[in-house]
């Protein structure tokens, strides 16, 4: 019988440059040995004991150095399923703020950032559930739809 799994989490970086927001994209190691070279978002597994949203916390800080100024549950999961595991994945989605012309610290799961518009970084994505994460972020929180103020997780 085929698992059905939550234990990964994904955090869409925004920040905003005259007014514009742009978005984080990081390009994993060369030296990965799960997808290497490839550009995403933040990506990572949630640790035994915690909670999604402080797995997505610890990621974020540990890829990035970013601790967020606002925080996110967006309302997507993305859904994966793994052949070589048979199963289900359910990836919980978030989405930062982070300040402006600031630039991440990189651990060394990835070796480039860009920061860049909606399009471009949707356009870097090579899994569609990151694109469609992106999209909604863009369009239901960075814009300022009530999406965003009920979403808010208040740290």
């Amino acid at each position: 019988m085929t698992n059905i799994s939550c234990s990964i989490v994904e955090v869409c970086i925004f920040s905003f440059e005259n007014k514009e927001p742009q978005y984080l994209m990081l390009r994993r190691s060369l030296t990965e040995k799960v997808y290497p070279d490839i550009w995403q978002i933040v990506t990572g597994s949630i640790e035994q004991g915690e909670t999604a949203v402080q797995g997505a916390l610890r990621e974020l800080n540990e890829e990035t150095g970013y601790v967020p100024q606002k925080f996110w549950i967006v309302p997507h999961v993305n859904t994966f399923f793994s052949v070589k595991y048979d199963t289900l994945h359910h990836t919980v989605v978030f989405a930062a703020q982070v300040p402006p012309n600031t630039n991440p610290v990189l651990s060394d799961e990835h070796y480039q950032f860009e920061w860049h518009t909606i399009d471009k970084a949707k356009a870097m994505c090579v899994w569609p559930g990151q694109m469609t994460a992106l999209q909604i972020v863009h369009e239901f929180i960075v814009s300022g739809r009530k999406t965003g103020s009920l979403s808010e997780i208040i740290l």
